[in-house]
């Protein structure tokens, strides 16, 4: 038996099953700015910074099936679920980007919000640029700011988690109508 709480499904298999209705629930758990962007038409948006919250709406006897953007932060939701008593869950591989990538249909919004990476790499950014300016004009301490971002992203790579998405994603514009 596998350590993960979840099985993988490949982008194809998971639109066959999708397109033909079969039992399951399709739940797309980034943010609603990003599933403003581009959507798998027929995913439920229960974004991971809500989902212990949004949860409830799940039916744990029929299987789950997550994706998000690359498949990372469908695998941390996979984890939340079992912990709150799913037992059949499956992680679209690759997540939106391996569905589009095969060519399976998405739905293009008209959102304006930068995508969750992007405002990542934004805020990092702008974090290292002003520390390092306040460092050399004020006082040499401020250089610890990008020191500390540096740590950060390095961390987050490390672990494919991104503690900064998280904040960022409770920003006024990250929010929205979700559970649609």
């Amino acid at each position: 038996m596998s350590a993960e709480p979840y099985t993988l499904i490949e982008a194809e298999a998971a639109h066959r099953l999708l397109e033909t209705k079969a039992p399951g629930q399709f739940v797309d758990v980034r943010e609603v700015s990003e599933v403003d962007a581009v959507r798998v038409e027929g995913a439920l948006n229960l974004p991971l910074s809500r989902l212990r919250e949004l949860a409830p709406r799940l039916d744990q006897n029929q299987p789950v099936f997550l994706l998000c953007r690359s498949g990372a932060r469908a695998a941390s939701a996979a984890a939340l679920l079992h912990e709150l008593g799913h037992r059949d869950i499956r992680v679209v591989r690759g997540g939106v980007d391996e569905w589009t990538a095969s060519g399976k249909p998405v739905v293009i919004g008209q959102s304006r919000v930068w995508s969750m990476e992007r405002q990542v790499r934004f805020a990092a950014g702008l974090l290292v640029f002003t520390g390092v300016v306040l460092g050399l004009t004020v006082h040499g301490g401020w250089l610890l700011l990008p020191g500390f971002v540096s740590a950060g992203l390095m961390f987050s790579a490390a672990t494919d988690t991104c503690a900064m998405a998280l904040v960022l994603a409770k920003l006024p514009w990250n929010q929205g109508a979700c559970g649609r």
